[in-house]
């Protein structure tokens, strides 16, 4: 089950890693996304700064600090589990905002959530990912998220 060993993996420790420079903000969006979709836990760690903000739709629905990512993938396997929802992929749209000024940037982008429950295909729809990042040593990272849904799975 993909949705275990995501957690598992985020239980035993992997955590923002120095990584290769992020020279676009929306490099570390992606490197997060491709990261999570792949099961590659360490590259999507690795799109995070030293301490973030998570936002999402089950609870507690909101994580915060240096081990958000590894507490907020504790709750989404423990969610997942009680749901039976497996096989989860996001995929994301263009931005519908964007602004980046100094070391700070923001992105606005429509998302949409595909996995399986009970066996069978879901999806949530014209759902919203918010991004908010900081450049720091070693490019841009994400110091926080918000997962918005717009339309119940079905």
């Amino acid at each position: 089950m993909r949705t275990v060993i995501f957690a598992t993996a985020l239980v035993l420790g992997i955590t923002p890693a120095t990584a290769a420079p992020l020279s676009n903000p929306i490099d570390a969006v992606n490197q997060f996304i491709n990261g999570m979709n792949h099961n590659d836990l360490k590259s999507a760690a690795a799109a995070y700064a030293p301490t973030v903000s998570i936002i999402d739709e089950f609870p507690p629905h909101h994580w915060q600090g240096p081990t958000a990512f590894a507490d907020w993938g504790r709750d989404f396997n423990a969610d997942a589990t009680k749901n039976a929802i497996t096989d989860p992929i996001v995929t994301l749209d263009k931005p519908l905002e964007s602004s980046t000024t100094g070391d700070r940037a923001y992105f606005v982008i429509p998302a949409t959530y595909a996995f399986k429950q009970h066996g069978k295909p879901m999806r949530e729809s014209e759902s919203i990912m918010t991004f908010a990042l900081q450049r720091i040593s070693g490019g841009w990272r994400i110091a926080g998220w918000a997962w918005s849904a717009r339309e119940a799975a079905h």
